[in-house]
């Protein structure tokens, strides 16, 4: 009867549900080769994602190197690609880093039409620095030592002024659609619009480094491994994931209470400093690089990397001494890195900067050919997140950049003379399970333990037995991560936490695995019980994810 009713409130949980649009070609990434390649793929319409708030993301808006380019009137490309040669410790490939070489002087140009202005001599001709494992000048910088900064901000802002390229920020990107081996979509994740299948046939992958998976690193906090972890899920075929190379002076900052940092990103001093004449020196202030290498302090990073972290393993300190710098008069020459050191507390005319080596950069990454091809039709890499014969064991200083301009331009060249595909009409992927907010806690220290198990067993010195153990905690930990995933309803927040964590985890299995097949030492991957490098190992490991189900498997 109408007097007895009473309201009842009903409580409806809405189920997450999948969205779906089209799209021509979509580049992830707004790194340096996210994007080069999206300008150079204009007038064609291009989706750029970012899981960052804004277009400004990656590495590239810090690097305080340059851009290395045989340049000088005693310079040439088959000089440089000796260097790049000899630093890549028998992996690199002549007739890849020839190529590239031989194209430096032309990317200058080309960022010269983007509006990127390079540091030049009161004469107007290029300025140019020597780092480390170069035989002579050929570093361009721009800004002085705030290279990344000056490149991301002219190269943004053609991004905005592109009517062609539509800019998705905040947005995550989660797996790949792939079908009979062809790229069919891109899964994305985004706060405002949740769950979107993106359909395509193309995607390029320029989603940068995995510095974040290790304790200490130079790279900015969303270097988690993304752009590799997506493409090892889709079956891509992936190459030298063991060689990670980790730049020597990181400044050490302490915490307010005395304790070590922590995990978050370490400012990079820059090696242009060293090349300026620097000095690395320990308590007594002693050169420590003297007795190690007979370059010193310009000796290749993985050299003075492992000289600095033999002396902070015995419990003792080193130092970046700027002053030999500071008293030529070329303080003004790294804005970037004196305001690093002020903000921390020290004054570099002074006192010496206490330093550490650093997570900084992977030589490997998805294997691509030399237009930046992938093992799976569709799908495309640039950059980082790619492996393409250039850096081999070690890369030499400032290629990087030159790399990703490259090559990022070599895919959009590609992606444009190739026949247009369409993706097949492939039912919606369902929305994966994942933790939920309650769990945000138990995901930091999943986090935490991944991060804290790669640096002391998958660091600068590696063990077989040290790797055994990552290995068998790192199964562990991703264990943990299934169990929380019990819910399709979370926050973006959510997700990408969940993401990422998911990420780091894979990426360090797969690399503890490369690093305990590799049973000899070459450049940036050193083992203490196999110390010397080997020829029957100068060669290339490739893998896909399926060697992670039998990791006594010998991968070719």
């Amino acid at each position: 009867h109408a007097g007895n009713c009473r309201q009842v409130n009903l409580h409806v949980t809405m189920i997450p549900k999948m969205q779906k649009r089209d799209d021509a070609v979509i580049v992830v990434g707004s790194g340096m080769a996210g994007l080069v390649c999206a300008l150079s793929l204009a007038p064609r319409p291009v989706t750029l994602i970012t899981k960052t708030p804004e277009l400004a993301g990656g590495s590239s808006l810090w690097a305080q190197g340059g851009i290395a380019a045989a340049i000088g009137p005693k310079d040439s490309p088959k000089m440089h690609a000796a260097d790049t040669l000899s630093a890549g410790a028998g992996l690199s490939d002549p007739e890849c880093v020839r190529q590239l070489t031989e194209e430096s002087v032309e990317a200058l140009h080309w960022l010269t039409k983007q509006g990127v202005a390079f540091d030049r001599t009161i004469n107007g001709t290029l300025a140019l620095a020597q780092e480390a494992a170069h035989c002579t000048p050929r570093v361009v910088h721009a800004g002085g030592d705030a290279t990344g900064l000056v490149l991301m901000g002219s190269l943004i802002k053609r991004v905005a002024d592109t009517p062609s390229i539509t800019v998705l920020s905040n947005t995550f990107a989660h797996d790949l659609v792939v079908h009979d081996g062809h790229v069919q979509g891109l899964v994305t994740y985004n706060p405002t619009n949740g769950w979107v299948t993106h359909q395509t046939a193309c995607v390029v992958l320029a989603t940068g480094g995995i510095g974040t998976i290790w304790w200490h690193t130079t790279n900015p906090i969303e270097a988690t491994g993304d752009g590799l972890a997506i493409a090892a899920r889709a079956g891509a075929a992936l190459s030298d994931l063991e060689f990670v190379q980790f730049h020597p002076t990181a400044l050490a900052i302490k915490k307010s209470n005395g304790d070590s940092t922590s995990g978050a990103s370490l400012p990079l001093l820059t090696e242009a400093l060293r090349g300026a004449g620097a000095r690395l020196i320990d308590d007594a202030g002693d050169r420590i690089m003297l007795d190690e290498h007979p370059l010193g302090e310009m000796a290749p990073r993985d050299v003075i990397a492992r000289a600095i972290h033999k002396q902070t393993h015995k419990g003792q300190s080193v130092y970046l001494d700027l002053r030999p710098v500071l008293a030529g008069g070329l303080g003004p020459s790294f804005p970037q890195a004196m305001e690093i050191a002020q903000k921390a507390g020290f004054n570099p005319h002074i006192e010496p900067l206490p330093v550490t080596p650093a997570a900084h950069y992977h030589m490997g990454g998805i294997q691509t050919d030399s237009r930046g091809r992938t093992s799976i039709d569709g799908l495309w890499a640039g950059g980082e997140v790619a492996t393409t014969g250039i850096h081999g064991a070690n890369r030499l200083a400032s290629n990087s950049l030159l790399e990703a301009l490259a090559y990022a331009r070599r895919v959009a060249t590609d992606i444009r003379t190739a026949p247009a595909q369409e993706p097949q009409k492939m039912p919606l992927p369902t929305i994966p399970d994942m933790p939920t907010q309650s769990d945000v806690a138990q995901l930091r220290a999943i986090e935490d333990a991944t991060r804290r198990l790669m640096s002391e067993h998958v660091g600068i010195l590696r063990t077989g037995p040290a790797l055994d153990t990552a290995h068998d905690q790192l199964i562990a930990l991703e264990t943990q991560l299934t169990d929380l995933n019990t819910h399709t309803s979370a926050s973006g927040g959510l997700v990408r936490t969940w993401g990422e964590t998911r990420n780091r985890l894979l990426i360090a299995r797969l690399i503890t695995l490369a690093a305990s097949l590799r049973e000899e030492s070459r450049g940036a991957h050193h083992r203490d019980d196999f110390p010397t490098p080997l020829l029957n190992w100068q060669r290339h490991q490739t893998m896909t994810v399926e060697a992670l189900q039998n990791t006594h498997q010998k991968i070719a």
